[in-house]
């Protein structure tokens, strides 16, 4: 004789020995007797729980030749009820919708469905995960539900009702079938288990129903692969066969982690790799874990609610009192994080070791959000990047060191009147050390400021097209930016134009920093005035003689006299000598000739002129000059760059 596996052996043969089903074996029970059997039937409910076991209790007991009528007791043994058992019944028709999910199938089934039957009662059709068929096949099969011929009972079985049509439903009874609870199926484990001859212990029952989920079918076939194993079967050899970590795997790990014992943790780790668990399961086992932490913390009388035997269970409550609710539940959001990470990488014993070395309560897990990315880390002046400037330049840290930058600049900063250039260094000041200080303070605004135009840069390589960006990088740039809030300062004769590209910066900066910034558009003036593209850290010690790639703007006329403006030093510190910025920047080629300052408008004409330039190359052009005069200059630029724009948008 073949092998009959357990789960088919032991399947229920009547309403009275349905598993954990009570209640929808008494309304069926209920219909029999007083002979209300409806059309159509619908069995919802997860795998394993007895829908389809059903449909064949109730074709049998509407057919049952014992008895004259239909019966909640089928006998089993007759004609009718061995051919529905074994599958060869020409009345009782089981279909596999995911087979015959066609209208055309449909239809051949509702034209045999108008012939009486051969031999039974009535004609049962069980259609077996129905939510398979198309939406045309279970349009055609409406009518025929809702008046079926007399002898026709349909019986539709689904795991997935959501996928049914609504008027399917309407013309179904529909049973949901619940997953079956521990206690009945631990109940049930122990009669097969003594009918076939297993030893196996109460323990290990219980391991195979909780593994099961409900699903009966699921724990038999559990148990019959268990059945083949030697000796007593254990909850460990359980834990070894279904290929997960075992609990006493688990509660080693979980103790390595709540002693803060990193060493402990790679050791227990590489132990169960070892065995042939894969880095995956252990992560989605070890998640699981924590989740039962968390309900021994929280109902530590709830050992209904976990899958794990009792010792274990008293071994998670003592565990719990280690264990604060938030650290539980960041570990947790640790390992769901990282379990995405080890699903796509090319080594996950490696970050296996990793995650679970994060959740050592050294590593201080936070997780931080904002919207729909992590909130990037604040670009200031910190006392750490003081520390280092100052280490570089060889000066012991002070409290000024230590102060804001807008603050030691307001206080410490002295204002000098400027000196006209000569060709012999100017003397150094008299104190020393308060130039220093002034010194290492912009030098850390420099810093700053660098560190802020490698943001806007960034920022300007994920904005298009190419001509806005670099039209931005030279009218703009970017003043201030903590990580929620971004400020660029726009050169005047642009604001509006840039106004109107204000959502494509939005959308630079979110692709960047993968979360919504918020920007704010201002005036440059002339403390916001816009900085040279060129590293802060490459400052002049000595005057430089090199002319610029484009010509200077023209000096006033030698009749209107130039304002005095105050300037501010420079950390440009050689050989106990502070050399001025004023100075260095107003020597010209040739020392003995001051050079005066150009006004705004002039220099916001260079830059657009040398902007332009740079573009044309882009592009290998050329610019086109219709007049010399420097205000017809200014505003005929402005509109070539405009036209220039709008051309290479629509290009």
């Amino acid at each position: 004789m073949s092998y009959e596996p357990l789960h088919h052996k032991y399947r229920p043969k009547s309403f009275a020995e349905l598993v954990g089903q009570e209640a929808i074996a008494t309304t069926l029970t209920n219909a029999i007797r007083a002979a209300k059997i409806a059309p159509a039937y619908l069995f919802t409910g997860p795998r394993g729980t007895g829908k389809t076991s059903s449909a064949r209790i109730l074709a049998k007991s509407l057919n049952c030749l014992k008895n004259d009528k239909p019966t909640p007791q089928p006998c089993g043994v007759c004609d009718v009820c061995q051919g529905i058992t074994k599958g060869y019944s020409l009345d009782v028709i089981e279909i596999d919708a995911a087979s015959n999910t066609g209208v055309d199938n449909i239809r051949e089934l509702i034209e045999r469905a108008q012939f009486a039957p051969v031999q039974c009662r009535y004609k049962v059709y069980v259609v077996d995960e129905c939510h398979m068929l198309s939406t045309a096949a279970f349009n055609a099969l409406l009518k025929t539900l809702e008046e079926p011929p007399k002898h026709v009972v349909f019986v539709l079985a689904t795991t997935d009702p959501q996928r049914v049509l609504p008027t399917i439903i309407s013309r179904c009874q529909r049973f949901d079938f619940r997953r079956i609870d521990l206690e009945a199926m631990v109940k049930h484990l122990s009669h097969i288990a003594y009918k076939e001859n297993i030893n196996i212990t109460l323990e290990a029952i219980t391991m195979v129903a909780q593994l099961a989920q409900g699903g009966l079918r699921d724990a038999e076939s559990l148990l019959d692969q268990l059945s083949l194993l030697s000796a007593e079967v254990t909850p460990d050899r359980v834990w070894d066969l279904v290929g997960s970590v075992s609990e006493r795997d688990l509660l080693l790990l979980l103790n390595a982690i709540a002693s803060n014992n990193p060493e402990n943790v790679l050791d227990y780790t590489r132990k169960i790799l070892d065995r042939g668990r894969e880095p995956l399961i252990i992560l989605q086992n070890l998640a699981g874990f924590y989740r039962d932490l968390l309900i021994a913390k929280t109902a530590p009388s709830r050992n209904d609610l976990v899958a794990c035997t009792p010792q274990t269970w008293e071994a998670l409550i003592d565990f719990a009192q280690e264990f604060d609710m938030s650290t539980i539940l960041a570990g947790q959001q640790h390992l769901r994080t990282a379990e995405v990470q080890l699903k796509n990488t090319t080594q996950p014993r490696l970050w296996l070791e990793v995650t679970l070395l994060g959740l050592l309560p050294s590593a201080s897990i936070s997780v931080q959000q904002n919207g729909k990315g992590a909130i990037p880390p604040k670009i200031s002046p910190s006392v750490r990047t003081e520390q280092r400037t100052a280490t570089s330049r060889e000066t012991p840290p002070s409290e000024n060191n230590l102060k804001p930058v807008k603050e030691v600049t307001s206080q410490q900063t002295p204002t000098v009147s400027p000196t006209p250039p000569t060709s012999t260094p100017p003397e150094p000041p008299p104190k020393v050390e308060a130039a220093s200080s002034v010194s290492q303070t912009e030098e850390m605004t420099e810093v700053t400021q660098y560190e802020l135009t490698q943001v806007w840069q960034q920022v300007l390589a994920n904005l298009q097209p190419i001509s806005r960006r670099e039209l931005l990088r030279q009218m703009c740039h970017l003043i201030e930016f903590d990580g929620v809030v971004a400020r660029v300062a726009i050169k005047q004769a642009w604001y509006k134009q840039v106004q109107s590209d204000q959502s494509k910066i939005v959308a630079a900066f979110k692709e960047t920093f993968k979360c919504d910034i918020k920007i704010n558009l201002e005036l440059a003036t002339s403390s916001t005035s816009i900085p040279p593209q060129t590293s802060p850290h490459k400052k002049p010690t000595t005057p430089s003689t090199t002319p610029s790639s484009y010509e200077p703007p023209p000096a006033p006329s030698p009749e209107i006299p130039t304002p005095k403006t105050p300037t501010t030093k420079t950390s440009n510190t050689t050989n106990g000598a502070v050399v001025s910025t004023s100075d260095t920047a107003n020597r010209s080629t040739t020392p003995s000739t001051p050079q005066p300052p150009a006004s705004n408008a002039h220099w916001a004409v260079d830059e657009v002129e040398a902007a332009a330039q740079r573009l044309a190359q882009f592009f290998d052009g050329e610019i086109i000059r219709f007049t010399d005069d420097a205000e017809r200059l200014d505003s005929t630029t402005t509109s070539e760059w405009v036209e220039d724009s709008e051309a290479d948008d629509e290009f």
